[in-house]
């Protein structure tokens, strides 16, 4: 029963080729609009991921700032200075931490040569690699030695790097911060860097020879990465450990300022999802009029075929024959067309490639514009709404086809 139907379905549209040809193009089109709008949500997200991920996701930086309210017989308006000792209790107190470490920076003079420029020079535990998500170039960067040691080395941004030396190697060479000599010892690869953005131009020294260039005492900031999908409960605990440690009212937001990109980055995917879905839902209205189109034809199909119809009840067909006849032509234009649209979706895609979306911004920007990206998801979710828009298209048609009076059917001229 299959292969005749099937065998229906072919002759019918071999009989039909132009009609058949121009429905095909509707439903083509149709989805491959639906992928391409969904590839374009998808890219959207992954721009975003990408962006983020340039400076570290599970990244938490706190910064200490001045009490707004009264507490522990404190008066408000009092600075909080961060130590050593705060970076202890948070490492102590919150297990959920994989690195952290204490930063002091200052805008230094640094010399190369007869070259001269003001850099940010950034003082950390070698572990700010990681938690920074710093990729190094040539070189290496500082290590637990040169800590213990207090070695004047300096890892610099690519930025810093080709300011200082142009062309030139710089790994082994000897730098001055404010007069004093540093040893290169790696370049950084360059990172996006939006507008006047001091990241590429970052010298990175190691915590306790930042103490040559500055008191290291106070701490400007504390960087830390974290492990736990529980992100929304890493300000909060931040919070109550430095209120303990500095005895101020834990929800003064005024005294630490603590930043959660991962907070930022599911705001922007709420953002993506809805986008997600209007893409979806603009490209199904398109598919839908492809769907229109094919249910027309096959109505006009119904109506040219009527006195077949009819022969063939006389005959003895059942009612589900005939239904089913019609709809595995309904169905089977779907399926090809759904396939050259899948196809034509594709090749749009590679064609158009990578769409500006950050890098018109940001310089090293290029992983934050958006990529036409058709996941299995995606095309799983496609498949699924034209199989449902051609299943209604042509169940229309064919439950019509199926209710014919056979009687009537004969006598239709």
């Amino acid at each position: 029963m299959l292969h005749d139907l099937i065998h229906e379905a072919y002759t019918a549209m071999r009989h039909n080729r132009r009609r058949t040809a121009l429905t095909m193009l509707g439903m083509g089109w149709g989805i491959a609009t639906v992928v391409m709008l969904l590839a374009y949500g998808n890219g959207f997200g992954q721009a975003f991921e990408n962006i983020f991920a340039n400076f570290g996701t599970k990244l938490v930086i706190v910064v200490p700032g001045k009490t707004s309210t009264q507490a522990g017989g404190q008066k408000s308006g009092e600075q909080i200075r961060f130590t050593a000792d705060d970076v202890e209790a948070l490492a102590t107190n919150l297990p959920q931490i994989t690195h952290i470490t204490p930063s002091v920076d200052k805008q230094v003079n640094v010399q190369y040569d007869t070259r001269d420029f003001t850099f940010p020079v950034s003082g950390n535990d070698p572990n700010v690699f990681d938690i920074r998500s710093l990729n190094m170039g040539p070189g290496r960067f500082y290590n637990m030695e040169d800590q213990v040691q207090r070695a004047r080395v300096a890892v610099i941004g690519s930025e810093a790097k080709d300011k200082l030396f142009s062309g030139r190697n710089a790994i082994g060479e000897h730098i001055r911060l404010d007069g004093l000599s540093f040893e290169v010892v790696g370049v950084l690869k360059a990172k996006m860097q939006e507008g006047n953005d001091d990241i590429n131009r970052t010298v990175y020294v190691p915590f306790t020879t930042m103490s040559d260039l500055k008191s290291t005492h106070y701490l400007d900031t504390i960087w830390f990465n974290y492990e736990t999908p529980e992100f929304e409960k890493i300000e909060p605990a931040v919070r109550t450990i430095m209120a303990t440690q500095h005895k101020f009212n834990e929800a003064d937001r005024q005294a630490v300022r603590v930043f959660n990109l991962m907070t930022q980055l599911h705001q922007f995917e709420i953002i993506s999802l809805g986008l997600k879905i209007l893409m979806g839902f603009i490209g199904t209205l398109t598919l839908g009029i492809g769907g229109v189109g094919l249910m027309n034809i096959m109505l006009v199909s119904v109506t040219q075929r009527t006195r077949e119809i009819g022969v063939q009840k006389a005959l003895g067909a059942p009612r589900r024959y005939i239904l089913m006849q019609f709809l595995a032509e309904a169905l089977t234009i779907t399926f090809i067309g759904g396939l050259l649209g899948v196809i034509l979706a594709y090749v749009v895609a590679l064609s158009v490639g990578r769409l500006t979306l950050y890098s018109a911004f940001a310089k090293n920007g290029e992983a934050g514009d958006i990529r036409l990206i058709i996941a299995p998801s995606t095309l799983i979710a496609s498949t699924l709404i034209l199989g449902a828009v051609g299943l209604i298209s042509g169940m229309i048609p064919a439950f019509r086809a199926s209710r014919l009076d056979p009687i009537e059917a004969l006598r239709h001229e």
